[in-house]
Order: C-alpha cells, then sequence, then structure tokens
C-alpha cells in the first residue's frame, strides 16, 4: 500500500513538473515574440529582456532549446557581464573612513610633548574615552625626517666601541650525507 502511494506521488509531481516546464517555454516562446512585434528592423532587446533570460538560464535547464532571437553564448556572456558588474558594485568602497580631527590633534599633541609612541598614546586615549584602534594613532603619528648625520653618527659608535663589540649567530646546515651541523659562531670586531 505504502509503495502504491509513493508511485501515484511521483507520478503527479512529475505531471505537475511537465505543466511547469511547459509553461516557463510558453512564457520564453512569448518573450521572444513580444521582441520580434517592435516596429524595427532588427530587434533590440533592452535590460529588462536581458534579465528575464539570465535569470531563465539559472532555472530552467532547456532555456536554450527555446532561445531563438540571440545565441546561447549571448546569454552566458550577459551573465558574465552582470555578475562582474555586481561586485564591482559591492567592492566600491573606498576604504575606513578618516579618523576625524577629535582623535588626530590630541595624538599629534601627546606625541610632540612627551615624545611618546603609539602604544602608550593609545592606552592614554582608552583612558581618555576615546575609542580608536593603536593602527589608527600610529597612522596619525607626526612624521619626523630622519637626522642627515644619522649613518655617520653610526660609523662613529662602531669605529668609538669596536673593542668592546662582539657579533654572534646560530645556523645551521645539511651536509652531504643529509644530516644536519649546527653551527654557533662569534666573532670580536676589535680583531676584524
Amino acid at each position: 500500500m505504502l509503495r502504491m502511494l509513493v508511485a501515484v506521488t511521483h507520478a503527479l509531481r512529475s505531471l505537475f513538473r511537465s505543466r511547469v516546464g511547459l509553461a516557463i517555454e510558453n512564457a520564453a516562446l512569448r518573450q521572444q515574440l513580444s521582441v520580434l512585434k517592435q516596429a524595427r528592423r532588427t530587434p533590440r532587446l533592452r535590460a529588462g529582456d536581458r534579465l528575464f533570460w539570465v535569470v531563465l538560464r539559472r532555472v530552467w535547464s532547456r532555456w536554450a532549446e527555446a532561445l531563438i532571437i540571440v545565441k546561447p553564448e549571448t546569454v552566458a556572456r550577459w551573465h558574465r557581464q552582470g555578475f562582474r558588474t555586481y561586485w564591482r558594485w559591492k567592492s566600491m568602497r573606498t576604504g575606513r573612513p578618516r579618523s576625524n580631527r577629535e582623535i588626530r590633534d590630541p595624538v599629534r599633541r601627546m606625541a610632540t610633548e612627551n615624545s611618546w609612541g603609539a602604544p602608550r598614546i593609545h592606552a592614554e586615549l582608552l583612558k581618555l574615552g576615546f575609542l580608536v584602534s593603536e593602527r589608527t594613532v600610529s597612522r596619525n603619528l607626526p612624521t619626523e625626517p630622519a637626522p642627515r648625520d644619522a649613518v655617520e653618527r653610526w660609523k662613529a659608535f662602531l669605529r668609538n666601541h669596536r673593542e668592546v663589540l662582539a657579533a654572534m649567530d646560530f645556523f645551521t646546515v645539511p651536509t652531504v650525507t643529509f644530516s644536519v651541523l649546527y653551527v654557533f659562531f662569534i666573532i670580536d670586531h676589535g680583531r676584524r
């Protein structure tokens, strides 16, 4: 009895599906007929007509059999163009909004008066009730030009302290026999 009920249900569903398929095919043919009835020599498809075929392509598997006025590749191209247009529109955001003067001014003032870095200024702003990230604080720090004599000062430091400086490193080297050799070395700059 149960098998019979399942078989009847499937038969009724297939009958209903064929009517839906017939109705969709009828709508597709009517749409093409309305385009061909235009007073122009070459029919023009409007955006609504293109949208109809793109949606029909997504919902009905036999859409290409009912298509007469354009090639199926054209409908696929319209679908790709619509997809590109949608994602171009979706990604038009220009990023994060700029921080306002209410945050920029205290950051610059704290940096110049106290010579603090971004973590300290961020902590102070949080204490004052500003909800701001440390990255925003670091972006708004005033940029100071590098001193011109920085390289010369570094060379002078190395010259003056070379007797007490040492450099060290540790690294591994794979050998020919696929074993690992561990190397640790120290260089005394005074003897170099």
